[in-house]
């Protein structure tokens, strides 16, 4: 009978932490707010858009201007006062000149604030104006 031979190496605990599972999980974490985060920033501002059969999606990027019946300026989801819209469609306007601008206000806006806002981009020489609307729920 031979004898047998115990391996000289003691089974001892791993001391190192896999960080690959929690790679794993924190990316998938930081994708999940990524995309959830327009979303959430889109519902945060509250417009009661106008109802309109023939409204369709813009097939450009366009810059968005919305108007709350507050009085709120947002331009991009920005806000932004009143006097510094002009200037903020300016910067956003340089990089791409052909981009269209959206308008977004709340059926109880008033309308000199609407027709301030087509002014304004009239005098940037925006080749593409529009305004957002709501199709109605039927259609």
């Amino acid at each position: 009978m031979t004898p047998t031979r115990r391996s000289s190496k003691r089974h001892s605990p791993i001391v190192d932490i896999n960080m690959v599972p929690l790679i794993d999980v924190s990316l998938v974490l930081l994708i999940i707010f990524m995309v959830m985060t327009p979303f959430l920033v889109q519902q945060q501002i509250k417009i009661n858009l106008p109802q309109a059969t023939s409204g369709h999606e813009a097939p450009d990027r366009p810059i968005v201007v919305a108007l709350q019946k507050d009085g709120e300026i947002h331009v991009n989801d920005k806000a932004v006062p009143a006097s510094l819209m002009e200037s903020e469609l300016t910067t956003l306007l340089r990089s791409d000149p052909a981009r269209p601008v959206v308008i977004q206000a709340d059926k109880e806006t008033a309308l000199q604030r609407v027709v301030s806002v087509m002014d304004v981009a009239k005098r940037l020489n925006v080749a593409k104006l529009g305004i957002s609307v709501d199709s109605p729920k039927g259609h």
